[in-house]
């Protein structure tokens, strides 16, 4: 550690950067102010300053680094523009671009307010892009629901997940950095996170060498808005709704950059209060019962959550690079009160048993990530980076639940044996400490090709303190069965090389490895629960694109990635559902192997692609499994033997009129999988599709609609049998002239049918031989969810930021809290 710190401080070394500077004008000399101004890199056109013209039509872009470069101008109402490119080196550090000449885009209409310039869907090499601002329901919209328009994307309110294409384990990254919490507690950060500050997502199925290889479904990458121009910029945003009861959410924003430095901070506070719950009939054969049961149960919860988060950070520009820091505070309170009716008959004797169970718990999340980088030029086109994280989770869980039982008169009583106790309580504790070190180096190999490599380290330690309390004979006692607790360490080593060449003025390739060694021990006082796991893989990638048209292009990639399990899952918490079940966790998962291959086609905005993907030992949740005592029925998340899918994937905007916009979007294929943890070993086979859609209109009197919606068709999860369903959304929005902001009415899930119907046992027999079929029911099937929002911005916000990837590619992700 005290050589890479070294390192670190010798990076800050006295220096010089490269200037670029210029005028726009009209056709008739006339300046274009305000005017984009965007320095790109020649190779891949990922983006490294920008800036916007003065009223004079004149800017100034300090600080660039050596290398190869072009510019690309934009503003409304006139053609962009690309500069060939052009060098600078630390021997010509200056470039006057001159007086570029715009030419106005015949196109726009005089009194027309153009929304949404870029197209909804884009594609690129390696991802899917998501202009979300092109969207009108973006504006009093969470980034969840952002999140759960976007094409391929489901958000599992059932499991607290999220899914891409299909697939679960998904690295969600804000900016490029990984939001490495539990699955629910990152659906609660994007659930008070303001959709209007979202720049765009980007949906990454296949994800080059220099990306974590952890995230073996793909990533998500949600970029936010940043100022680039200097001077002072703020945001403001409030919204107020109801659907089964009020939500509500507020944040601000703020940032000033000078020439040399950025500062910028941010506040969001949200406030839900839901319900939602399920409902079952089953049958099984319960020894602690007396035998085959007939079951009749459901579950109802009530929440109120309450979520602040808090961002502040600092960039500078050295005179020979850059660095800064950022810290990130979340503080999560989600009170619950679960309440669990059911009967139970013994059908060989026809007795009943009534149970009346009712949970309370909090669960509790104070999460801290702190960030520190530093990037510096080498010489001419070579550039080193450091950066450093440590992440701090604490998650505290305590539940009471109080159950009482009843016979076929309706008389209470409690059934003899411990597990029929009146009075349950549980203890879930599970702080967790990630520290990660990472550097990047990145060299040009003459003016069309260069190479990225990279190492990277992560250590991190949590120690996870489950178990349930029975009141027996006004004492508390426990027992094995419901008593888990796991001290855990893992340690990752990571290293990478990648080479992009531009081959040909039309064929680009990307070609890159990945090495990653992990090793894994947990000490738990369960012996089928310790653990102690060593891996190590190589993953390889490569990429090609040759452009066929300046409209047209042909992509090809092989990508191999890993899924590992969230650390919450591996610690194995214990959460109460009634005498004869508990969700818990799975300290024996094994971490999930993937194989990419994918060709796609692009014309304009249009994109066709075919995947075939072989998952080896892909994850699945909520799976039935017996105790060893069979005594007690676990839920828990169990490995598949694997998954092999085929996927054709269609994404397709369509103009029918100058006021009247549509987007569609399409994943549908053959996938087949196996089932290892039960009884039988059983493979299947089926097909499966996804489809999402949006129409826009422009109205008069700065008014746009849009209804989205999206469907997905029959799905198994594991051994779970899932029937299709879908959601139908649609919001209306006002503008307001004179920079006065916006209004908008959105209306989620228009005919309640967020309705979940699934069943266990009709691929195989289940644990316990269970047979069951269940209907889950989100919030909005019981009430429609209706918001009104408002949204302002202070000074000017450029689009088009990169994001810049930092340390903790592999870690927030791998939090779940159930």
């Amino acid at each position: 550690m005290k050589i890479f710190f070294v390192c670190f401080l010798c990076l800050v070394v006295q220096g010089a950067l490269g200037q670029i500077s210029g005028t726009l004008t009209t056709s008739g000399g006339e300046p274009v102010a305000f005017a984009t101004v965007l320095v790109l890199h020649a190779a891949d056109s990922t983006m490294a300053k920008g800036a916007m013209t003065t009223e004079s039509g004149a800017f100034g872009i300090a600080g660039v680094a050596e290398g190869r470069y072009f510019v690309r101008y934009s503003a409304i109402g006139y053609q962009p523009v690309d500069t060939p490119p052009f060098m600078l080196t630390a021997a010509n550090p200056a470039y006057d671009l001159g007086t570029q000449v715009l030419a106005e885009d015949a196109q726009t209409l005089g009194e027309v307010v153009v929304q949404g310039e870029q197209p909804l869907f884009e594609q690129t090499l390696d991802r899917t892009i998501v202009n979300v601002q092109s969207s009108v329901l973006t504006q009093g919209s969470t980034a969840l629901q952002v999140l759960e328009r976007s094409p391929g994307v489901y958000v599992d309110g059932r499991n607290q997940s999220l899914s891409l294409n299909g697939k679960s384990n998904v690295l969600v990254m804000l900016n490029g950095k990984p939001l490495r919490v539990p699955g629910a507690q990152v659906m609660a950060l994007l659930n008070g996170m303001n959709g209007g500050d979202i720049e765009k997502i980007e949906l990454l199925t296949t994800p080059p060498a220099q990306y974590d290889a952890d995230g073996s479904g793909g990533m998500i990458n949600i970029v936010l808005k940043k100022q680039q121009d200097t001077g002072t910029t703020g945001s403001v945003s409030a919204s107020a709704g109801y659907g089964w009861g009020e939500k509500g959410n507020v944040s601000a924003g703020l940032s000033h950059r000078t020439t040399r430095l950025n500062v910028y901070g941010s506040y969001a506070f949200s406030h839900d209060r839901r319900q939602d719950g399920w409902a079952a009939v089953s049958t099984d054969n319960m020894p602690t019962f007396g035998g085959e049961l007939l079951v009749d149960v459901s579950s109802t919860e009530e929440a109120t959550a309450n979520n602040h988060t808090a961002t502040a950070g600092l960039d500078i520009d050295l005179p020979r690079g850059k660095m800064g820091g950022s810290v990130t505070f979340n503080s999560s309170r989600v009170s619950r009160h679960i309440t669990n009716p059911g009967t139970y008959t013994l059908i060989a004797s026809d007795s009943i048993l009534g149970m009346d169970a009712r949970i309370d718990g909090e669960n509790r999340w104070n999460n801290v990530v702190t960030n520190l980088y530093i990037e510096r030029p080498l010489r001419a086109g070579e550039q080193i980076s450091v950066d450093l994280d440590y992440l701090y989770y604490d998650q505290n869980s305590p539940t009471f639940g109080r159950t009482t039982f009843y016979d076929r008169a309706g008389n209470e009583g409690v059934p003899p044996g411990s597990i029929f106790s009146g009075q349950q309580r549980g203890t879930s504790h599970s702080p967790i400490h990630v520290g990660v070190i990472k550097t990047d180096y990145t060299r040009a190999l003459g003016k069309d090709a260069r190479v990225e490599s990279g190492i990277k380290g992560t250590l991190t330690r949590t120690t996870s303190l489950s178990r349930i309390e029975t009141l027996v004979d006004g004492t508390w006692t426990t027992s094995a069965r419901y008593r888990n607790d796991v001290d855990m360490v893992e340690r990752i080593g990571a290293a990478y090389t990648s080479v992009h060449w531009q081959a040909a003025p039309r064929l680009n390739l990307v070609t890159g490895v990945r090495y990653e060694y992990s090793y894994t021990r947990a000490d738990a006082d369960k012996e089928e629960n310790t653990i102690h796991r060593t891996l190590g893989k190589l993953f390889p990638s490569v990429f090609v694109s040759q452009k066929l048209t300046e409209d047209a292009a042909l992509q090809f990639s092989y990508t191999k990635r890993i899924g590992r399990p969230s650390y919450n899952d591996l610690t194995s918490y214990l959460q109460y559902n009634d005498p004869m079940s508990v969700s818990t966790g799975n300290p024996s998962l094994k971490p999930t192997v993937t194989h990419n291959l994918k060709t796609g086609l692009t014309w304009k905005d249009h994109s066709l692609s075919l995947t075939a993907s072989r998952d080896i030992h892909p994850i699945v949740y909520n799976q039935q499994k017996e105790s060893p005592a069979r005594d007690l029925m676990y839920l828990a998340p169990q490995n598949m033997a694997y998954q092999n899918s085929l996927m054709l994937q269609a994404t397709l905007p369509f103009t029918v009129t100058s006021f009247w916009t549509m987007n569609y979007s399409l994943s549908s294929g053959l996938r087949q999988f196996k089932l290892d943890h039960t009884r039988e070993k059983l493979r299947k086979n089926y097909v499966a599709y996804t489809l999402h859609g949006n129409q826009t209109f422009l109205l008069p009197w700065n008014l746009s609609l849009e209804v989205s919606g999206w469907y997905n068709s029959l799905q198994y999860e594991g051994s779970k049998r899932i029937k299709p369903f879908g959601v139908l959304n649609t919001g209306i929005k006002k503008t307001l002239a004179g920079n006065g902001g916006s209004f908008q009415l959105a209306v989620s899930d228009l005919f309640q049918s967020m309705k979940v119907r699934g069943a266990f046992g009709t691929l195989t027999e289940e644990a316990f031989a269970l047979l069951a079929n269940y209907v889950y029911r989100a919030e909005s099937a019981r009430a429609r969810i209706v918001k009104i929002s408002y949204t302002r911005v202070f000074g000017n916000i450029t689009l088009g930021q990169r994001s810049r990837a930092v340390v903790s590619k592999d870690e927030r992700e791998r939090i779940r809290k159930e």
